[in-house]
């Protein structure tokens, strides 16, 4: 009869322990997936505002000349969502520009404040990504310290030790715990089991400068609007907006 009592006691305790294992371990597990998720999300944001911004530029400033004028205006390191056929496929033009709203009297004014307006966004929508990234960071981080301490309290290898004890004292000195489960087993379990931090999001996402407000370049910004109006001949960004 003690030995019942015994046997039933041990599997409360493999029970709890396991559950409380496990438990954690699940809780880290969707932490981690919600990271995974907005790690997702905020590339899907990067390509629908910045890149479609800067392609809305692209395409209006035409040539690459000015293009790179503009980069090194505006603080950007790079080029970035650039590809020369994009200034010049109606496919993608027609795409960016649907639905887009405009405001001028004249041609040329549309085609100034439609760069001006778009470049302001552009700002906005890069200071928006920088601050997600930070915040990733940040999620990542917590996970990294929320590993840590799941490992200081819930060391896998004890854990194994511990209840291989409670599975006899036969169990015990063989060195097996109930179920077959050896030492060496129980390493390459613990290998195999361990959860690691996702990677950081610099790593996943690139990481953009922030963009030069319009108030500081604005009067250079539209010296290369006027070189680029010239090379659009008789565009009219109203036709571009129609859905």
């Amino acid at each position: 009869m003690p030995q019942d009592i015994d046997q039933v006691l041990a599997l409360e305790i493999k029970k709890e322990m396991a559950d409380r294992y496990f438990g954690f371990r699940k809780l880290i597990e969707e932490d981690i997936q919600d990271y995974d998720d907005q790690v997702l999300a905020s590339s899907l944001r990067l390509e629908q505002k910045i890149g479609f911004d800067l392609v809305r530029i692209y395409i209006l400033l035409k040539d690459e000349k000015l293009i790179h004028e503009f980069i090194k205006l505006t603080g950007l390191e790079q080029l970035i969502f650039f590809d020369p056929y994009l200034t010049e496929s109606p496919t993608i033009r027609k795409r960016v520009f649907a639905g887009q709203n405009i405001h001028g009297l004249t041609r040329s004014g549309r085609f100034k404040n439609m760069i001006l307006d778009t470049y302001d966004k552009l700002v906005s929508d890069v200071d928006e990504y920088r601050a997600n990234l930070m915040e990733l960071s940040r999620n990542r981080q917590n996970i990294a310290d929320e590993i840590k301490v799941f490992y200081r309290k819930n060391d896998l290898g004890t854990m194994l030790n511990f209840l291989q004890g409670l599975g006899g004292t036969e169990a015990y000195k063989s060195g097996h715990m109930e179920g077959g489960l050896n030492p060496q087993a129980g390493i390459q379990l613990e290998k195999k089991m361990r959860v690691e931090p996702p990677p950081p999001a610099e790593e996943l996402l690139p990481v953009i400068p922030r963009v030069t407000p319009l108030a500081k370049i604005k009067g250079p910004l539209k010296k290369i609007i006027d070189r680029a109006y010239a090379l659009q001949g008789d565009l009219d960004l109203k036709d571009l907006v129609r859905p």
